[in-house]
């Protein structure tokens, strides 16, 4: 038995030609021919389908001698791919694009008639003679026809299987799934022509299988409905990639600009053609992928979505008509519009059906069983399918204010698609054109990446799948990027519907060149939506939502509340180097103290000023900078840092420039610390007003002052008393000011208890306190040749700390006219015991005379060191002692007569007894 469909010619009146051959029991072949009036499309493939059936059911055992060839007629693009396009997937173009058509319908007509209008000849008998086997399998069939057809070798298998298909429960599934959206929009014509269509894309699927040389024919000339095919799948590889179509933004301005104008003069004249539009927008287009630019931005920049008929408060607008009109459609207007579109300018575009991550979805939510809800577009390009979304292109729906937000995004435009899939899962797992298709299982599991993710650069390193687990009290994020960006996050309790942010953060991010991370340790049980944003470093613009994750926690871990972090990430910031900041060993791990004071310690490659920020849930800003101690040196930065309670701490530092003194501080790096023990005591704490400058550092050094002898800002003594020498070698006139916040012993002014002692360049400092506890002392400065009136200048501050009870005794009270230069060797003690010989010894430079006046004046006497010294009587009645000296500048003025007063002593009495 022999089917054999034929095309004729166009022509107004379509007539059907039956031709039924039969070898009688001789071997003769009768014909049986009848004409019959032109029928609708419907009315032919049900005859031509019944005569099949009627035939194959009295002919069973002779099946064998049948074939069925087709010769070509005008299929839709889904049907057909060509010999010389077989490795790029192509189908071949329109018959009204034929050069011999001269009729030249236009797109609406192709679209209701172009299977109609088909003359076919059904012819049933053994093959002819002199005709050469074609095919496989001692199947014979007639030779392909010059222009490739999509000719197919079959066997008898080919009629059970025409033969059952007016069983439903046997008929394949034809026609793609649609959704509700996709539904409303598809043309009865068009559903009558995807029936054809899809049953002979079965019937050759099937025969595909049967032998090699078959499925040689079926790759040069098949069906398949334009889709693509396994044995092509190598071929993806060699697609472009989306950067490759957008290398920058303004590779399309030109076409981009033409499409918005001439939508806009278009609208203005109520032109609602959707081949007058496409005809208009593509003009000057020199290629089917500026027209398809065009087109694609034209949709974008004139088609609202139609959250109304989505929501159901208003009839949904999908026909390509009402979509134009209106300017508003769902998903499937967009495709719809798209692929017409696309049809009148000649580039073979397809609507595609499936799941999308988009209006109304929800992280975790199954697709399981459910009607796909989401329609965009496949194209042909360059012999190869490419992927686009219209609508999410167009802008997002606002579901809590009803409202579509126009924000147009390039990256839906010829998606790639390892990228595409993670948003959108088509019915067919043929059109995610990747090499190895994913499952809808894993489909749901991926994590939704916008295209802000993309656009950034980013690169997902951990989790694979947007569900996470706590171990132990954790789970962690990390992603990677080849630009400098800036990460922030968002956690919130879900509570049934309900979504709560939680009262504390719950997570300690980490961004550092190339890396991000996130440690997440939720305060409770519970499942929380995890919001990842992210934006170019160093920008001031708002931060894009980039993915999105679920964590479940089952069990937290037992920790303290970790503190807020205004400033987005822990450990040095990725603009430190630029700020001068070397590379540290601090990260974003919590640093644990167990003495309650830590010391962080900066490199620098350039001198920068510091500030610095401490933060506790307990700590307020008063205490907090108690706790604070920052020394800035020309190379180091220390800050010096006290706990007052157990639990974490944010560190912050904040850097400028050194001499940059209008520049703002910026955020260098945050710090996490936790305290598990010994907190400090409050009274233990800096002293209060404490200057950004502790210690020796760049201002001492800038003021002519170095080699100190304590190179830190804090000096810790266990006998109460010090001394600090360092060189001056710019001669500067300094002074010093001790203070303590509290004292508990009253006495001398705490001034006495500090003395400078000048021996050429080198100054020492000397310090005898008067009690245990916490002291500042402040080292000030001016040039010695400036005016009298000119103001010291701070250099350094210098924290002291004793914890000796020794009460150490004031120093002898200096005068102006003691001289730098001048050393006091004996007595050091500014008190002296009543009735008490006191031994002197003094260098004075230049003085011809030296005396102590107390009850008696005693003159010292000048020995072989050139130090004068004596012994002197402290006598009963003395309150003081003064030393005075004569001979030298500024002391007598030179004369012997006349004494200077240089420094005085105290004799104690009952009132003056410390």
């Amino acid at each position: 038995m022999l089917a054999q469909v034929k095309q004729g010619s166009r022509q107004d009146s379509l007539k059907i030609s039956c031709c039924i051959t039969e070898e009688d029991n001789m071997g003769n072949v009768i014909h049986l021919r009848r004409d019959e009036p032109l029928k609708s499309k419907r009315q032919i493939l049900s005859d031509v389908d019944i005569q099949v059936r009627h035939h194959n059911n009295n002919n069973r055992n002779n099946s064998n001698n049948t074939k069925v060839t087709e010769e070509p007629f005008p299929l839709t693009k889904q049907q057909t791919v060509t010999q010389e396009e077989k490795g790029g997937l192509q189908a071949p173009k329109r018959a009204s694009e034929d050069p011999a058509d001269d009729t030249s319908p236009t797109s609406e007509e192709v679209a209701d008639k172009s299977v109609i209008k088909q003359a076919w000849r059904l012819e049933v008998g053994k093959a002819p003679s002199g005709k050469k086997p074609y095919g496989g399998g001692g199947i014979t069939t007639s030779p392909p026809p010059p222009r490739p057809s999509g000719v197919t070798a079959v066997k008898s298998a080919v009629f059970q299987k025409w033969a059952s298909m007016d069983r439903d429960h046997q008929r394949p599934l034809a026609k793609r799934q649609l959704s509700d959206e996709s539904k409303a929009s598809a043309t009865s014509c068009r559903v009558k022509k995807n029936s054809v269509k899809r049953d002979l894309v079965e019937v050759r699927q099937m025969l595909s299988a049967d032998t090699a040389q078959t499925r040689q024919t079926e790759s040069s000339g098949g069906g398949g409905g334009g889709r693509p095919r396994t044995a092509l799948k190598p071929h993806t590889t060699h697609r472009k990639l989306q950067k490759d179509f957008l290398p920058s933004t303004d590779v399309f301005q030109k076409v981009d600009v033409h499409a918005i104008k001439a939508g806009k003069e278009l609208r203005s004249k109520k032109i609602y053609s959707v081949e007058m539009i496409a005809q208009a927008i593509t003009e000057g287009a020199q290629t089917d992928l500026q027209k398809l630019r065009a087109i694609w931005i034209w949709l974008c920049h004139n088609i609202e979505y139609d959250v109304s008929g989505y929501l159901g408060l208003t009839k949904k607008v999908t026909s390509p008509e009402q979509v134009i009109e209106t300017g508003r459609g769902v998903c499937c207007g967009y495709s719809s519009v798209l692929q017409q579109m696309c049809r009148e300018v000649g580039i073979e575009c397809e609507e595609v059906s499936g799941h999308g991550k988009g209006v109304g979805y929800r992280q975790g939510q199954t697709f399981q069983n459910t009607k796909s809800s989401h329609m965009w577009n496949a194209v042909h390009l360059e012999g190869h399918w490419y992927l686009l979304d219209s609508c999410w292109g167009a802008g997002r729906v606002d579901l809590d204010n009803k409202a579509f937000i126009k924000r147009y995004d390039d990256f839906y435009f010829l998606t790639d698609p390892e990228n595409f899939i993670n948003s959108h899962c088509p019915d067919e797992a043929e059109w995610q054109l990747l090499n190895d298709p994913i499952s809808l299982d894993e489909f749901e599991k991926r994590v939704l990446k916008t295209s802000e993710f993309y656009r950034l650069g980013l690169t997902l390193v951990h989790p694979k799948h947007f569900l996470l687990v706590t171990e132990n009290g954790e789970a962690t994020i990390s992603m990677s990027y080849s630009q400098p960006l800036d990460f922030t996050y968002q956690a919130s309790l879900h509570s049934g519907t309900d979504q709560k942010e939680p009262n504390a953060s719950i997570g300690i991010l980490t961004v550092t060149t190339g890396t991000m991370k996130l440690k997440l340790m939720p305060p409770v049980c519970g499942t929380f939506g995890i919001m990842v944003f992210a934006r170019p470093a160093n920008a001031t613009g708002t931060f894009s939502w980039v993915c999105s994750f679920l964590l479940e926690c089952p069990e937290p871990a037992p920790v303290e509340e970790l503190p807020e972090n205004p400033f987005l990430s822990w450990g040095l910031q990725q603009n430190a180097t630029s700020l001068g900041l070397k590379p540290c060993k601090y990260g974003s791990d919590a640093m644990a103290l167990d003495s309650g004071s830590f010391e962080l310690v900066l490199h620098t490659t350039r001198p920068v000023m510091m500030l610095c920020e401490l933060t506790h849930r307990d700590l307020d800003k008063t205490l907090a900078k108690r706790c604070l101690a920052t020394q800035i040196e020309p190379n180091q930065l220390t800050c010096h840092v006290l706990c007052p309670y157990i639990g974490y701490y944010r560190l912050s530092v904040f850097v400028r420039d050194y001499e940059s003194v209008g520049d703002p501080f910026q955020n260098a790096g945050n710090f996490l610390l936790r305290c598990t023990g010994g907190a400090i005591n409050l009274n233990e704490l800096f002293p209060a007003n404490l200057s950004a400058t502790c210690g020796p550092g760049v201002r001492t050094l800038n003021a002519g002052l170095s080699k100190f002898s304590h190179a830190t800002a804090q000096l810790v003594t266990q006998q109460g008393k010090c001394n600090i020498t360092f060189n001056n070698s710019q001669d500067l006139e300094l002074h010093a000011v001790l203070a303590k916040d509290h004292r508990k012993r009253p006495g001398y002014p705490l001034s006495r208890h500090v003395f400078f002692t000048h021996n050429g360049s080198k100054v020492t400092i000397s310090v005898a306190l008067p009690e245990p506890g916490v002291y500042k002392l402040s080292l000030y400065g001016k040039a010695g040749t400036s005016a009298a009136n000119q103001d010291f200048n701070l250099l350094c501050d210098f924290v002291l700390r004793s914890s000796s009870e020794t009460s150490w005794p004031p120093f002898p009270c200096g005068y102006t006219a003691w001289q730098r230069g001048s050393v006091l060797f004996e007595p050091r003690s500014g008190l002296l015991e009543p009735g008490t010989w006191v031994r002197f010894r003094v260098r004075v430079p230049g003085a011809q005379r030296v005396s102590v006046q107390g009850e008696q004046r005693v003159e010292l006497q000048l020995n072989k060191s050139r130090v004068w010294e004596g012994e002197v009587f402290t006598g009963n009645s003395a309150t003081q002692l003064k030393l005075a000296t004569a001979g030298t500048a500024g002391c007598g003025g030179g004369s012997n007569n006349n004494m200077a007063i240089v420094m005085s002593f105290d004799v104690l009495t009952g009132q003056n007894e410390l």
